[in-house]
Order: structure tokens, then sequence, then C-alpha cells
């Protein structure tokens, strides 16, 4: 399959270093190392500027517990909201070849919900305060996943003829060589549009209004609704990775449900928190 020319190729490799055949240290789980410690970073600062109720001497515990549920929620997910169950029925032990990839941001998401409700719990934190936090450290992440997407060559987005469509080797097949053709880099839309963007107005929202204080819950809502808005609008670029739902990428479905429960948690009434001095929180 020789691939049209004039446009950029992406053959790059996935791996930092390979090891040994499909294993080694991936751009993908930079990715997610990256974004874990720049959500701890910024708990901490939370946390030392007296925003934040979680203490900055447990922001580690709390970054490994979501660690946790970012990582079983995304590899569960992957095959249970897409068409990755179809796999388990002839090799079971799908779920656990780490070394192979694969995530899903819905499963994560819902990961990430259990974990922090346990951490709450545990730690005696209001919930939906936890939740505001991560929400507004949770597009740094999404960023370094979405590029790490593109490095993979995967998640590729539709035909097209723009000036900077890209080539992905890996979207055509043997049987299928006519797939082999320019397309929308569709990770870096969203790497932009979730993670810039989506993070900007984040920080803007928790840094420069009182809402982390006065309404909890609320920016835990609007990360949902914006995200949920987002997805749907790089949907629209991208090339959908599974069967369709009522004639909607699975990626259009997900993020309708996460709007309907953002608006639910931004709407809802809710007490206002005593937050900790500045630098009395460590």
């Amino acid at each position: 399959m020789t691939p049209p020319l004039a446009y950029w190729v992406d053959n790059l490799d996935p791996f930092i270093v390979r090891i040994h055949g499909n294993f080694g240290l991936r751009y993908y789980g930079l990715a997610y190392v990256l974004g874990l410690l720049a959500g701890g970073w910024l708990l901490v600062r939370y946390s030392r500027a007296g925003r934040s109720l979680l203490p900055a001497a447990v922001v580690g515990d709390f970054i490994v517990t979501t660690a946790i549920g970012v990582y079983a929620g995304g590899r569960i997910g992957l095959f249970l909201l897409y068409d990755g169950w179809r796999e388990l029925r002839s090799d079971p032990l799908a779920l656990f070849k780490v070394w192979d990839g694969g995530m899903s941001f819905h499963g994560g998401l819902v990961g990430v919900i259990i974990a922090v409700w346990w951490f709450a719990r545990r730690a005696k934190i209001r919930l939906l305060h936890l939740w505001d936090v991560v929400a507004t450290a949770a597009p740094a992440g999404l960023f370094f996943g979405r590029v790490a997407n593109f490095v993979n060559g995967e998640l590729w987005g539709k035909p097209s003829t723009v000036p900077w469509a890209v080539i992905f080797p890996r979207s055509a097949t043997e049987d299928r060589p006519d797939l082999l053709v320019p397309r929308h880099p569709s990770q870096l839309y969203e790497a932009g549009m979730e993670g810039v963007l989506l993070f900007a107005y984040m920080q803007w929202r928790f840094w420069k209004t009182d809402a982390v204080r006065r309404r909890p819950g609320a920016l835990s809502g609007e990360f949902l609704v914006l995200y949920g808005c987002l997805r749907i609008a790089g949907e629209v670029f991208r090339e959908p990775d599974a069967s369709l739902i009522l004639g909607l990428s699975r990626g259009t479905f997900y993020s309708c449900i996460m709007i309907v429960f953002g608006l639910f948690l931004r709407l809802r009434p809710s007490k206002p928190l005593e937050m900790p001095a500045a630098g009395n929180a460590a």
C-alpha cells in the first residue's frame, strides 16, 4: 500500500524504549504519568493557597487512588462500552494485557468517580469538593493523552483534503487499502479542545471565582457539560472506532449522558464550604 503524496505520514514510533516485541516504555504511558504529575502539582498548589480541603500532605495518596481508578475504569470501560467485549469471548485474559494498550475515557471517568468517592469517605472530605478539584486538573491529563493518541497513530479522523490532513498507516488493512487516505488529525483537535481550552476555562473558574467554596459540585458539573460538548464537536471529525448507538458514535452517545449528569450537578442547590486559610492546609 503506497500512501498518496503531499501529505504528512504519521510514522512516529509509539515507544520511547522498546524492550522486547510489543513490550516497552511508550509515550502513551508517559502521557498518564505527566497527567498525574500535573494534577498532583495543581492539587498541592490549591491546598497551599487555601482553596482546597485536601491537605497537601495527602495529595500523593489521593493521586495513587485516582490513578488506580483511571486505569481500572479505562480498561474495563474499553471492553464494556466499546466493542472490546467481543474479544473477551475468544481471549478472556485480554483485559489484563496492559502492554497492548487501550483505554476508554468514559470508563476512566467512572473509575475516577468511584475512587474519589472512596477517598472522600476515608478522609472525611466532602465528595463534591473533591470532584471539583479533580475536574479543574483533569484537562491536563486529557491533553497529554490525546497527543499520545496522535503519536500512536490511533483514533484517527475522517477522510479530508485540508492542507494539514495526515495519513495514518494503521487506518488501512490489506483487505481495504482504499482506506489509506489523508485524514483529519482529530487527536490534535481534541487535545486543543478537551485539553488546552477546557483547562484554561476550568482554571479561570477555580482561581477567578468563588465557585469552589460557594457552590460545591458546580465546577464538576461544568466540566462534564463542557467536556461532553467539546467531545461531541470532536466526534464530527473523528472516524467512529466502534459500532454506532442509535445512529450516534459511542463518544457522542456517552457524552450526551455526561451532559445530563453535569447539568444536574451544576443546577442542584449546594451548601457553601468553610475553607482553610492560605498556607494552613499542608
